[in-house]
């Protein structure tokens, strides 16, 4: 019989408690009871995951429904509290167990991770937890309700992106300052929320034994493979290997587009003046598309593909009241994924949804696997399966284009790539710097910002635009609702372009590569997971040269 019925409400303490209480007072004599013990504990947490991902899911697709956001505060204010408290009593139930040691190797990656929560553990941190999810929540609600009146219509920020890309410069200006201004209205609660959580975060830190939240979160997100040193290396690494490429891109852009000075709405136009690329007219459309190449690259890609279309695991159209951004989330009992976006008929909505389609690849793919943990792969090898995905796609994009768009798209994108890796290090050294520093004034972070800025970005004209420019970091959703979450990409960057030049010679051995890596789930640590799919994990200047040279050839290859 099971040890959970499959209608119990995963949204409910009052049903949750009786299960958490068996296993908080179970008999645990050897080490098959603990292994029955982690099977159940993790046949529960698959419900609980499965509930708390729908409430999360509403709560982005509707932040403007007030019963939805109603729902969603009952669980994080009155069921994660409890979960938090019962998951360090069963944690550390298992981990001081007597038989523990006599534990397979396939436990090991779980007990590791485990004796570090349990290190980091505090009951002081409960509720100031559940007041950061509040504050995120309302940053994701002000983000939500953001539109400008535009072209005679209210238009989400979304749908403003094809207008960067219009070829009349006053049309582009007027489009960046109407977002960009509806966005500093906001802007003084915004940094209100920001300030609160910088606060509390440090708080958390402190409570937990930490000097800084940087140092707590190594700890929480179980980076066990790489250091705040080896972030700061790879942060001297893409200085040192990208910015060069593109401020010799921002130049050409500048000699091309035949200006004095390039301006923050001059960055998405092209160059040769052709219109935007328009792959798609409606959601359907370019569903239908991704299902081709899909399919045009495996039968089984494809299928898995369908799947959500089919089981209605997709919400991808732009509108007010919805969310910034796109996420997967897989639903664990279910087994299925579930894909967000904001699609507004760009090329990048296509990157976006092809990225996120990589991750419901991996929740496929590593579906088998039998217990919740190792179905929760570490973000740093999360992203390669997405990553990859937008590159090993880059021959069937003729499905949205002609040769020639596809081209274009292709070439675009690699040179995004490489402006792309810059970014990851602004925001990975903001955070750290002001993590390091949690008394800082809101005067030294716009200086640090725009020192970074100066470092590491592109060299835009700003004139009459300090206020918005100072400020443009609040943009930056993972720095409110998943702190120190992006070096990751910059990780798996490398690890997608690795897996990308495999691609280029061998695609029938690189799928095969990509395939086998994903379905190990998180069996094995990050290194061991990088090395099974034949991937270097490296931050020298070295190794990221000679990856972006692999970029620099494919773009010689490309028709500009």
């Amino acid at each position: 019989m099971s040890f959970v019925p499959d209608d119990l409400d995963g949204a409910s303490w009052q049903a949750i408690e009786p299960h958490m209480n068996d296993l908080r007072d179970r008999v645990l004599s050897c080490s098959g009871c603990l292994t029955k013990f982690i099977a159940d504990r993790s046949a529960l947490a698959e419900i609980i995951s499965e509930a708390r991902a729908r409430l999360y899911i509403d709560m982005t697709c509707q932040t403007d429904d007030e019963d939805v956001q109603k729902a969603w505060m009952d669980f994080v204010e009155n069921v994660e509290p409890k979960l938090s408290e019962y998951s360090d009593i069963l944690n550390r139930r298992l981990a001081g167990h007597e038989a523990v040691g006599d534990l397979p190797d396939r436990y090991d990656v779980l007990l590791k991770g485990m004796m570090t929560d349990i290190e980091i553990f505090r009951e002081e941190n409960i509720p100031l937890d559940t007041a950061v999810t509040k504050l995120v929540t309302e940053y994701n609600e002000i983000c939500g309700a953001q539109t400008v009146e535009f072209d005679g219509e209210e238009k989400t920020f979304a749908q403003m992106a094809i207008y960067l890309e219009n070829t009349d410069r006053a049309v582009r200006e007027a489009a960046w300052r109407a977002v960009s201004e509806r966005r500093f209205e906001d802007s003084e609660r915004v940094s209100e929320i920001y300030d609160e959580l910088i606060r509390i975060r440090h708080q958390i830190a402190t409570n937990a034994g930490f000097d800084g939240y940087q140092h707590y979160m190594f700890a929480a997100m179980h980076r066990f493979d790489y250091s705040i040193e080896h972030c700061l290396e790879f942060h001297d690494s893409i200085e040192a290997v990208c910015q060069p490429l593109r401020h010799k891109t921002d130049a050409e852009r500048k000699q091309a587009l035949g200006v004095e000075s390039l301006r923050p709405w001059d960055m998405g136009v092209d160059v040769k003046g052709r219109p935007p690329l328009t792959p798609f007219t409606n959601v359907q459309d370019m569903i239908d598309g991704c299902s081709r190449i899909f399919h045009s690259m495996s039968d089984e890609l494809g299928n898995l593909f369908d799947q959500l279309d089919a089981n209605d695991c997709l919400d991808l159209e732009s509108r007010k009241g919805k969310a910034p951004g796109g996420y997967q989330y897989y639903l664990q009992k279910s087994r299925l994924p579930f894909i967000f976006m904001n699609a507004a008929g760009t090329q990048r909505n296509v990157e976006t949804m092809i990225h996120e389609a990589g991750h419901a690849f991996h929740s496929f793919y590593s579906g088998h696997l039998d217990l919740i943990h190792e179905r929760d792969s570490p973000i740093e090898f999360a992203e390669v399966a997405s990553m990859s995905m937008e590159l090993l796609t880059h021959p069937q994009w003729t499905e949205f284009y002609s040769e020639q768009d596809a081209h274009r798209a292709r070439r675009n994108h690699l040179e995004d790539i490489i402006a792309l890796m810059p970014w990851i290090a602004t925001i990975d050294a903001f955070q750290h710097w002001i993590y390091a520093n949690p008394e800082h004034t809101r005067e030294e972070r716009v200086e640090k910002w725009l020192e970074l800025g100066e470092r590491f970005g592109s060299h835009l004209d700003y004139e009459g635009l300090d206020h918005i420019h100072e400020l443009s970091w609040q943009r930056q959703g993972h720095l409110f609702g998943v702190p120190f979450y992006y070096v990751e990409y910059g990780i798996a960057q490398l690890g997608a372009l690795q897996m990308w030049q495999y691609h280029r010679r061998d695609s029938s051995n690189a799928l095969a590569r990509y395939k086998a890596g994903l379905a190990l789930g998180y069996t094995r640590g990050l290194t061991e997971l990088f090395d099974a799919s034949g991937l270097a994990l490296s931050f020298s200047e070295e190794h990221v040269s000679g990856i972006i040279a692999e970029i620099e050839s494919a773009l010689d290859e490309i028709p500009a």
